[in-house]
């Protein structure tokens, strides 16, 4: 739906595709055209890159936007596209596997001078994963090194765990990535993660667009997102930007993408991993900033220079994201299949809703739970806050359960209010969850 509008704009005509179970989704009347791609199960239809490759060149399509799942960091869908004369608007392939791999990417960011969380920079057999924990010093993060998303990712507080966590990480990252590979990684306690956005073109020219605060975190997977960080010194902001912008440029990355780091206690950042597309929470980006980075996106792959200049980037108000899914908080978050039976989505100044259903729609097992991303800006963080509030109240919901009912809370707690949390926030106010 984003993306669709965004071309719209800009006077794009756009070809959709769909899946049995989502013959009837919003995106598929929004677009110009629509194509089905296969049965439910996304291997069966959204993951065939042959399959989608294939519709696009039946179709006339010049480009494909991968979103933010599925295909979008698969360096060989990126290379498929580009041998079947079709633009992918993205990275190049061999981008997209250097910072998929993240073992390649730690390596990669440490030649380029960037911080990195101390730990391994190659994968390692079990044998090996235990001394390098030993020399790195316990507690330690087990991680895929295909990985992402809290996927195949195990915290090892000492050998006895470690012995239990290597089979079921391996297992996991093999199931989800199809690659059981593993490195490790200093656990740092209860830190901040906090992420830089940057545009980058094919003329050299790179943008960094400042920072998000993610740390409102379940299992590693977000939930609340905001731009800027609150306790962001402008000191640190200088750093962690100048940061991207050399690893960036070191990459030699186009388009948009996301580079995530981990803030100590001390105030020392630590690069975590880059995000080879665009991300969920790029909304508050633009809500802050005015940039569009889908048409941004769009623009970068058709060939054109970026048409700001550093100087030209501000941050103006604040905005937070709220992610709306279809699960139930009061219990352990489980997921809320169902049809949607009433749909209200709260308006007012300062309110942005980007959803993809709508009173009707069905919401599957077979796809992400999310429903919605409620957005509010305000001209500083304590107006945000009393419009995030409000707007979730205004968000009415029936026919399934759905994360309302926690960010509802959250948005009254002090420690969020007064912008003091971290990743620990959620283990600790919802050990529950």
């Amino acid at each position: 739906m984003r993306i669709i509008r965004a071309c719209r704009e800009l006077g794009i005509r756009t070809a959709a595709l769909y899946s049995d179970a989502d013959a009837g989704a919003l995106h598929v009347r929004l677009a110009d055209e629509a194509h089905p791609c296969g049965p439910a199960p996304a291997r069966d239809s959204y993951l065939r890159g042959d399959r989608v490759v294939e519709i696009a060149r039946h179709c006339g399509a010049e480009a494909i936007h991968p979103g933010y799942g599925f295909l979008s960091e698969s360096g060989d869908f990126a290379d498929a596209c580009e041998a079947a004369d079709l633009v992918f608007v993205g990275p190049p392939g061999d981008v997209i596997r250097a910072m998929g791999d993240k073992v390649t990417a730690r390596r990669t960011m440490r030649a380029a001078g960037v911080p990195i969380v101390p730990g391994a920079d190659e994968r390692l057999e079990d044998g090996e994963v235990a001394e390098r924990c030993e020399a790195i010093g316990y507690p330690v993060m087990v991680k895929a090194s295909a990985g992402g998303g809290g996927r195949g990712l195990r915290v090892v507080r000492d050998a006895a765990e470690l012995a239990k966590a290597l089979p079921r990480a391996r297992s996991e990252a093999a199931s989800s990535f199809g690659d059981d590979g593993l490195y490790v990684e200093k656990w740092i306690e209860n830190p901040r993660h906090v992420e830089i956005q940057v545009l980058a073109d094919a003329h050299g020219g790179a943008l960094q667009l400042f920072e998000r605060e993610c740390s409102i975190q379940r299992r590693h997977q977000k939930l609340v997102e905001e731009a800027p960080a609150p306790r962001m010194s402008p000191a640190l902001r200088t750093a962690m930007g100048d940061a991207a912008i050399t690893a960036t440029k070191a990459i030699g990355y186009r388009s948009a993408g996301t580079f995530e780091f981990l803030v100590d206690a001390e105030g020392a950042f630590h690069f975590l991993e880059m995000n080879t597309r665009i991300q969920v929470e790029h909304a508050v980006t633009e809500q802050v900033t005015g940039v569009d980075l889908v048409q941004a996106m769009i623009r970068i792959a058709a060939g054109e220079p970026l048409e700001l200049r550093q100087e030209d980037v501000r941050i103006e108000g604040h905005a937070i994201e709220a992610r709306i899914y279809a699960e139930n908080p009061d219990k352990k978050f489980l997921p809320s299949p169902g049809t949607i039976t009433r749909w209200q989505e709260p308006e007012g100044p300062g309110v942005r809703v980007d959803t993809g259903v709508e009173a009707g729609s069905e919401v599957s097992v077979h796809y992400d739970p999310m429903l919605a991303k409620l957005v509010v800006w305000g001209r500083d963080r304590e107006q945000a806050l009393d419009r995030l509030a409000r707007a979730a109240d205004d968000f009415q919901v029936e026919g399934l359960h759905t994360s309302l009912a926690f960010h509802r809370r959250l948005v009254t707690h002090p420690l969020f209010r007064a912008g003091t949390y971290d990743t620990s926030f959620i283990p600790t106010h919802w050990p529950t969850t």
